[in-house]
């Protein structure tokens, strides 16, 4: 297959899951473009919105779009470490002997959504930590990798923040992407009220298999990047970076820390979906512009004075992209 053959199944497979997750979910357009790029990439989202705006929905739609394993993990404060990734149980040989046997937990699975997330205790949290860089888990003294490939799907809800512990910022870096999910306009919200009070249920066919995404995700790290495009978005994390010689003036102002270099890394690869959905084999600005607000608003840490403010970091990232020249020839300029 031909690199052209190659771009053209992309864009077919992903404009069908687009289009078999529409049948279920109205709206959130950008919301799911964004899981899908994530999706694509490799990496984990998180979704954050209050209840009842479809973010279960939303992961469980994908889990039948996809054939692979998919499994929900509800977290809650009582919720161990082992009931995530399993745990040694004695059983009975057929020798009538006593053994050790591994029961695998829920986490074993190619698609897993965390429900709420910040509802866990730390110790629970970090379970998923080595899980989802690392892609493997290590219970019952053993490393035990995961299946291939691992998508993690997590939510919270950012206005009830009693019984939550909120996931620190080194867990936030694991996610490749951070959705805000919104409410519906008046026309989606009507939409809704037909999908769901009607008696009816949209039927979501599996349109893509395990070995067709493997083989996508693996073309999605070969779309090249020119240099100049990728040290726009290099410009763009250290912009963040402040009292440095590169950093915005806003981000001195408001940040306490930058982006991580995962951000960088989630700019290019992030931008390289995006093109392959748009049927081209090279990323330009506006792909790496689209995805800086999912990529970089959790990797960003306000400080004192932004907080009192009430500033946030899409403000912050939207400065940063008009203050960012996209020629460096300019800057030194």
């Amino acid at each position: 297959m031909n690199t052209e053959e190659q771009i053209q199944t992309f864009r077919e497979c992903y404009t069908r899951l687009r289009d078999e997750i529409g049948k279920v979910i109205v709206g959130h357009e950008e919301i799911v473009d964004s899981t899908l790029t994530a999706l694509f990439a490799g990496g984990h989202v998180l979704l954050e919105g209050v209840p009842g705006l479809g973010k279960t929905l939303l992961v469980r739609t994908l889990g039948e779009a996809l054939d692979m394993p998919f499994n929900r993990i509800q977290f809650t404060p009582d919720l161990m470490p082992a009931d995530i990734l399993g745990t040694n149980i004695v059983m009975e040989t057929a020798g009538g002997r006593r053994a050790f046997e591994f029961q695998h937990g829920p986490i074993f699975a190619h698609l897993i959504l965390a429900d709420e997330i910040n509802r866990a205790t730390p110790k629970t949290q970090s379970a998923m930590l080595e899980a989802m860089q690392e892609k493997q888990v290590t219970a019952g003294g053993e490393i035990r990798k995961l299946a291939e490939p691992f998508f993690v799907m997590a939510t919270q809800n950012p206005i009830d923040q009693e019984g939550t512990y909120p996931l620190p910022e080194a867990q936030l870096d694991r996610f490749f992407f951070k959705v805000i999910v919104g409410y519906p306009t008046g026309a989606e919200l009507s939409e809704v009220l037909n999908r769901t009070t009607s008696g009816t249920r949209a039927h979501v066919d599996k349109v893509v298999q395990r070995e067709q995404l493997t083989s996508l995700m693996t073309l999605v790290r070969e779309v090249p990047v020119a240099t100049h495009v990728q040290d726009f978005a290099v410009r763009l994390v250290l912009a963040t970076h402040p009292n440095t010689e590169t950093a915005s003036a806003i981000s001195t102002q408001y940040l306490r820390f930058g982006s991580s270099p995962r951000g960088a890394q989630t700019l290019l690869l992030g931008g390289k979906v995006r093109a392959l959905a748009q049927g081209r084999f090279n990323v330009s600005f506006d792909d790496i512009e689209a995805v800086a607000y999912p990529a970089l608003r959790h990797r960003l840490i306000l400080n004192f004075e932004a907080e009192a403010e009430g500033i946030t970091t899409d403000r912050i990232i939207a400065q940063i992209l008009q203050d960012v020249p996209k020629s460096a020839e300019v800057l030194r300029a």
